[in-house]
């Protein structure tokens, strides 16, 4: 009986020493597990630290995105540069042609400046206008399209005939008279430009030749022969010498307006 129960005490206790071991070895197996699952909660950690230490792709981001903002500041740059360019011919060509002025007239800008917007005016209207600068303005007289200009004033010859009458209201219609010749050198001009009879602002009133402007008549240049009539004509087609005509006032040819 004692040895049974040696021996069952001795089994008892081999038993109780193979059940610690297995609880042991159970445990350690336990304790290990946490370990390798550990180990599988973080592989993105090391995924990213691996990435941020081989840095390859964010720098390369990085870099591109520099380089194409620095393209667009550079373009950007070259653009306003360009603008500012322009900007400063435009504004160096207008201060030259404010500084250039009127090419017709130089040194006239204060007139330039009053004068009105049609490019003529009668002698009354510029007088009016300028008052004091007139003698100084005089040989700057633009004459109007079809009207040739001789001295200070502008002479006009028709293309069509009327009687002396209509033609000097033609003539103040358009602003002046007949022409009144008061110097040889004009009386050269009108016959040159000529290539008709034309009249002009001379007729006879009571027993004196007078002009249009009541002066009297003081130098002629009358055609030889005696002709008749009261109102007088210049005939191109003659010497300027003697090409004068006196010839009714009712007849009906070209004439010369002087403004």
């Amino acid at each position: 009986m004692e040895m049974q129960k040696i021996t069952n005490e001795g089994e008892t206790n081999e038993e109780g020493e193979g059940a610690s071991e297995a609880m042991l070895e159970v445990k350690t197996e336990e304790e290990a597990e946490p370990d390798h699952y550990s180990r599988l909660q973080s592989p993105f950690e090391d995924v990213y630290s691996e990435a941020l230490c081989s840095g390859d792709p964010l720098k390369t981001n990085a870099g591109k995105q520099t380089k194409g903002n620095a393209r667009l500041y550079r373009a950007g740059c070259l653009f306003l540069t360009i603008i500012c360019l322009v900007l400063l011919l435009v504004v160096i060509i207008l201060s030259m042609k404010l500084q250039t002025g009127s090419t017709i007239c130089p040194g006239r800008n204060e007139a330039v400046e009053r004068r009105p917007s049609d490019s003529t005016c009668s002698h009354e209207e510029c007088q009016a206008l300028f008052p004091k600068m007139q003698p100084k303005l005089s040989d700057c007289k633009q004459c109007a399209n079809g009207w040739l200009r001789f001295g200070q004033s502008c002479f006009y010859l028709s293309s069509f005939r009327l009687s002396w009458d209509e033609s000097q209201r033609n003539c103040s219609s358009r602003g002046g008279s007949l022409a009144v010749v008061t110097s040889r050198k004009l009386q050269n001009f009108l016959t040159k430009e000529g290539q008709m009879s034309y009249w002009i602002g001379l007729r006879h009133r009571g027993d004196k030749w007078t002009w249009v402007n009541d002066n009297v008549l003081t130098e002629s240049y009358w055609a030889d022969g005696k002709s008749a009539g009261d109102c007088g004509i210049l005939t191109s087609d003659k010497p300027p010498e003697n090409n004068w005509g006196k010839v009714s006032c009712e007849d009906y040819t070209y004439f010369i307006c002087q403004m």
